[in-house]
């Protein structure tokens, strides 16, 4: 059975926000078996602060509280990794992280196409793509996916690169609007090449 080794480092253990969608590291903390109890208890992040010598919980002042996604524990069950759902920056400054904002990546866009179709604004091309349905946004991954090959076919580096690019933000509003994530790709392509998700608590939840 999983356990967390809470006595290995004096009843601490590092634990590592990261972005559930993006895979962005958020944060370090450090929590106890009561900020861990509470973190799965409420379904937000809550630590222990070293400093303060109390239990505190991520946003409790901000607001940008961290909601729990999924909890996994590292190979040696002393280093807990949380996927969260950032409401908020999650560094005091007001950046996304506090190790900078990062790199922009597939997740990134999709988490932004995302946001646009929640909460739409007149004149987003996405909200247009939306709005004119299924088969529109299917005919524009055709012309995109056509256009990549004509890229590919006269060589030209610089123009596949931007044909992919348009192909990508386009495949994402599909999967968006047929109600399939990026992550739900990934898992896949993750089983096709044998990987598999370890220590996770989701199985375990009732045994920690």
């Amino acid at each position: 059975m999983t356990k967390i080794d809470f006595e290995k480092a004096g009843g601490l253990v590092p634990a590592i926000l990261q972005h559930h969608q993006t895979g962005q590291v958020l944060m370090l903390g450090y929590m106890n078996r009561e900020s861990f109890d509470k973190t799965r208890e409420e379904g937000v992040a809550w630590f222990y602060s070293r400093s303060k010598e109390r239990l505190w919980k991520k946003g409790e002042e901000s607001g940008n509280v961290q909601k729990v996604v999924d909890i996994a524990l590292d190979c040696d069950q002393d280093t807990i990794l949380l996927q969260v759902d950032p409401l908020g920056p999650t560094c005091h400054t007001g950046q996304t992280s506090c190790f900078g904002e990062g790199h922009f990546n597939l997740s990134v866009l999709e988490q932004t196409v995302s946001e646009k179709i929640k909460h739409p604004q007149e004149g987003s091309y996405t909200k247009y793509l939306i709005d004119e349905g299924q088969d529109k946004i299917i005919k524009k991954c055709g012309e995109e996916m056509t256009e990549v090959i004509i890229a590919a076919k006269n060589n030209d580096k610089e123009e596949l690169i931007n044909e992919a690019s348009d192909l990508a933000y386009h495949l994402l509003v599909l999967l968006q609007q047929q109600g399939v994530s990026l992550a739900e790709v990934e898992v896949k392509l993750g089983e096709r090449h044998g990987l598999k998700q370890h220590y996770s608590i989701r199985s375990e939840i009732n045994e920690w």
